[in-house]
């Protein structure tokens, strides 16, 4: 209990994540999540036998039994994930206990409907290690979709009924918000625990991140029976990549010229760094950095008038350049840790030393490319390190703050990073040079089609989203 609640109930539905919830929950020490307690065809959990000394026979004689134990003798704060067709006759008794702390998780239901379809074709209801995934396609089948569809709505709707009539309030989940940090850790603040996580739970893994288009077979048809219902936003990507907060203290100002550049790492860094500095004759070392949000609002207010930019890389050799500077390479800097999870869990062999063979570099950074696909959906239990994340990802962390002036991509810096110098009044900007061949073997060296298509598999939002074809030396 906490001084605010006896016990939390997570309204959701199959498919919704919940699994996922409840393991977070449960990370925190005084909170204990029991499971589906009042699923019709067993309690808690299948195969359990019993629910705090409470069988699921001794439950349906008096259901009412079950929930005064969770709330009264359950280790710390207890809970228990309740869905729509589970038991109706404890329902009115948890809507409308204000001590009972309602959480509400919530998804697209045409995603949960399709992973439902997928997980009874598969048997496979959830998923802790990404190389046991089991794949097939869904058939979509609309009247059942629209009796799902219609009991799910009918109960959200007595939800928020009841919550008006009585006062109450709920904390709202969405699907996406489930692997925000900071969201779980609202919900221990919201729920009055005193701890706080300092990671998300990294066992259960997405099991279906790809587009409905690719997890659907008769997806056409689909289309067509829901097209009264566009708010479902069928053709969007997934996207389960953490959000990314803007990074001000990357960002470099020049040391006169009222330019600013947002880097987005694994990016030609070095020769924007390069060319800033030759605006003003001045060393690398003269350029403004280190900024907070407080000295970069004062920069810019003291420089009326600035520019901002930034530059996104074709994925494929910003994927080269993370692999080349954090992987393959084993100074400092480099990520040792990941390097051999790699190597242990995907096979992964490094050249070894001497001057590294184009095929056994090519083979290594396919292998890192084929890890980049479930990382960046959240599969895996590597973190998405800002070196590879997507750059749209990178992006919109950039718009919590505010968003560049110009995004100018990597070929075509020599045309627009001078167009941009004259904007604020520099006379004569000097043309950034171009960066070589990325690595000690160069990527023109190790490019084929397979490299190609592994980077658009791992980073199709980035291909769709900046129009991105295939990859050319410079």
């Amino acid at each position: 209990m906490t001084d605010r609640f006896d016990a939390f109930v997570i309204f959701a539905e199959m498919r919704t994540g919940s699994n996922f919830l409840e393991a977070n929950l449960n990370a925190f020490p005084t909170v204990t999540c029991h499971g589906e307690v009042f699923n019709p065809h067993f309690i808690g959990y299948p195969n359990s036998d019993d629910v705090m000394g409470i069988t699921q026979g001794e439950r349906d004689r008096d259901p009412g039994r079950l929930l005064e134990r969770i709330i009264r003798a359950s280790r710390g704060l207890g809970g228990f994930r309740y869905f729509h067709d589970h038991e109706p006759r404890v329902l009115e008794a948890i809507l409308t206990n204000p001590r009972i702390a309602k959480i509400v998780l919530t998804r697209n239901p045409v995603e949960s409907y399709v992973s439902w379809k997928i997980a009874q074709e598969t048997g496979q209801w959830k998923l802790t290690n990404v190389r046991k995934r089991k794949e097939t396609k869904a058939r979509f089948e609309p009247q059942e979709f629209e009796e799902m569809l219609t009991a799910i709505q009918g109960f959200q709707i007595t939800l928020q009924h009841a919550l008006q009539v009585t006062g109450q309030t709920a904390f709202y989940v969405a699907n996406e918000d489930l692997d925000d940090l900071d969201v779980m850790n609202g919900l221990a603040a919201w729920l009055g625990l005193p701890d706080r996580l300092e990671a998300l739970d990294g066992k259960i893994k997405r099991q279906n991140p790809e587009p409905l288009s690719e997890k659907v077979e008769n997806f056409a048809e689909m289309e067509t029976a829901l097209v009264r219902l566009d708010r479902f936003n069928l053709t969007r990507t997934p996207n389960f990549e953490p959000r990314r907060g803007p990074v001000v203290p990357s960002y470099l100002a020049a040391a006169k010229t009222p330019l600013l550049y947002m880097p987005i790492r694994s990016g030609p860094e070095a020769s924007v760094r390069r060319w800033m500095a030759a605006l003003d004759s001045v060393g690398e070392d003269a350029l403004l950095g280190d900024f907070r949000q407080n000295t970069l609002k004062a920069w810019k207010e003291a420089h009326p008038g600035h520019r901002s930019f930034t530059v996104i890389r074709h994925p494929l050799a910003r994927a080269y350049e993370a692999f080349c500077e954090k992987i393959a390479h084993s100074g400092k800097g480099s990520y040792a840790q990941i390097r051999r999870h790699l190597e242990k869990h995907y096979g992964m062999e490094l050249p070894g030393n001497g001057a590294p063979s184009a095929e056994a570099t090519r083979e290594a950074f396919k292998t890192f490319l084929k890890f980049l696909k479930p990382n960046l959906a959240g599969q895996t239990p590597i973190r998405v390190d800002g070196h590879w994340s997507s750059q749209v990802q990178c992006l919109q962390g950039m718009a919590e703050f505010t968003l560049p002036d110009m995004i100018v991509r990597e070929e075509e810096m020599q045309s627009y990073l001078p167009a941009l110098a004259l904007q604020v009044g520099h006379g004569a900007p000097p043309d950034p040079s171009v960066e070589s061949g990325l690595g000690p073997v160069p990527l023109a060296d190790i490019h084929d089609a397979e490299t190609e298509a592994l980077a658009r598999d791992a980073y199709g939002r980035d291909y769709l989203m900046f129009g991105f074809g295939d990859w050319r030396a410079p």
